[in-house]
Formats: structure tokens, sequence, C-alpha cells
């Protein structure tokens, strides 16, 4: 397999795609959003830079949570599945905590909802609940959960949920393997990073992203359960049901996927540390070229 990640705004999924095209792959997505359906404009699907079959993408219904667990089962069945069509499977995403459970083959349980937990959980700051998650997860030695994926309450009390089942819970053996690959970084600078996120930002607004968190909201999803979701649809439902002016939402989502980004470098720079080489290449250099380098790497 060849995994290619990098942050937002990076370039990763055209990379992958072509990649893809030239070895023969499909494309398995690591984006802890792009599962949902109906959610295009905010996750940023950009459908139309496949030029390959892609799996993981729009197969849960927006308003569900979609857990960890149920990732690296699925991932796990689209890999057999391209591997068994003698294809080439290329892992394509920016959400690491994906990555890696499924490059480690993390074992793992699913995990029913504690109402009595989630009851003492409430009313608390994001700030108080990511303190316990931290306690929490130094006590299970767990590498889960960064703050990557844990950017509002709801998240951050289904991940101290998660950590405290596992805490008291005996885990069930699971054959979910580690899977070798060829890890490939896209890089790139940090002024020009900021610079695409905000172009991008605005050319999402100008395609109609406000008028697809409206027609969630119209559809009968809860508004929390679009919070639940972080940066996008945080934001513009918190603008819709009257919390956030509209300058003041474009604003402070703005800083967040500037934030957010800066995270994900923080994770795959914690993924090397702990023992995943990764091969970083320049995102700026002509497609041709960023191909040329991973085909170096492979033959």
């Amino acid at each position: 397999m060849i995994t290619i990640l990098g942050p937002t705004a990076s370039g990763k999924t055209a990379l992958a795609s072509a990649l893809a095209s030239e070895i023969g792959g499909e494309i398995i997505s690591a984006d802890s959003r792009q599962v949902y359906r109906r959610m295009d404009i905010g996750t940023g699907k950009d459908l139309s830079d496949y030029t390959v079959p892609y799996h993981l993408i729009d197969i849960a219904e927006p308003g569900t949570k979609y857990s960890l667990f149920e990732y690296q089962r699925d991932f796990y069945d689209a890999y057999k599945d391209i591997v068994a069509r003698k294809k080439t499977p290329v892992l394509c995403g920016g959400t690491g905590l994906y990555i890696e459970a499924v490059l480690k083959g993390y074992q793992l349980s699913p995990v029913p909802p504690n109402p009595g937990l989630r009851e003492r959980l409430e009313g608390k700051s994001l700030t108080e609940l990511t303190d316990i998650l931290r306690e929490l997860k130094a006590r299970n030695g767990s590498n889960m959960h960064n703050t990557t994926d844990v950017d509002s309450p709801q998240r951050a009390i289904r991940a101290i949920e998660i950590e405290d089942y596992t805490m008291h819970t005996p885990m069930p053996k699971r054959e979910i393997p580690p899977i070798g690959s060829i890890i490939i970084g896209v890089m790139i600078d940090r002024e020009l990073r900021r610079q695409r996120i905000t172009e991008r930002l605005y050319a999402r607004l100008e395609a109609g992203m406000l008028d697809e968190v409206r027609g969630l909201l119209d559809s009968g999803i809860a508004p929390d359960d679009l919070i639940y979701y972080g940066l996008e649809y945080k934001f513009l439902t918190q603008h819709l049901i009257g919390q956030l002016s509209y300058d003041q939402m474009v604003h402070d989502l703005e800083i967040a996927i500037h934030q957010f980004a800066k995270r994900q470098m923080t994770w795959f720079r914690g993924m090397e540390r702990r023992g995943i080489t990764i091969h970083w290449i320049d995102g700026t250099l002509p497609m041709e070229e960023k191909v040329g380098e991973i085909m170096s790497l492979l033959f």
C-alpha cells in the first residue's frame, strides 16, 4: 500500500489520484468527515479530482457519529477487495488517527454510550474536558484522540467516553493486522498553506457552503449534531442558529482551520516519533515531478 498524507490544502488528493492513475491503483480515503453524505463543500470532497475509483467517501448519514472502530473495519474490507483485484491501494487523507490506526493495526472495540458519564461531563468547557481527556490518555498510555479530532465539547466527551471504556473493559482481540505501506507526506510552506486555506474558504463560501449547511439543518439534523463535526459545520451552524454574525463566523472559522492544519502537522510529527517513516516531498513541485519522486521510492 501507498499512503499519502498532509495537512489541509496541501494538494494531497490530486497527487494521490495522479499517482493511482499511473500505477493502476484505487484510493481509500482517510478523512473523518468525508465519510458523510451531503457534506460535500464543507469537507472539501473535490470529487472531480478523482480519476480512479475511491472508497470510504459518502458511506454514512450526516447526524450520525461514525467511529474509528467503524473506519478500521471498513478500511480493511476495502483494502482486501482492492488487493484481491490485483490493484494497489492508495490511502489518502489528513486524519492522522485514522491513518495510524490502520497502519499499526490498533486493537479496537465498539464503545457504547455511557449516559451517566455524559451527564457528569455536561456543562464542562472544552478546556476542562481536554484536561480530563489528557489525564485519561496518560493513564491508558493512549495515542488516540489528539486535539486534531477533538475540537468541540461533544467530540471531547465522546473521546473521554472511549478512553474511560478502554480503561475499565477488557478489549477483545480483533484480527486487524498492521498494514505495510510506503508513506508520503506532502509538505508546503506555512505561509503558502495559510494563503491556500484563506482562498479556499472564500471559494467554498461562494460555492454555496452556507446553503449546504442550511439544507442539512432543514432536513432535520439537530444543530448540536452538526456542531459535533467541527470546523465548517460548527461555525456555519452557529451562524445559522444566531450565535455568530456572518463576519464573526468567517473570522473564527479561518483561524480554526489554520489551527487545525498546524495540529495535523503536529500529529504527523508524532507519528514519526512513534516509529513511522514518512518521506516528505515538496507540495509546490509540478505534479509530474511529485509523481516521479514517489515512483523512484517504489521502484
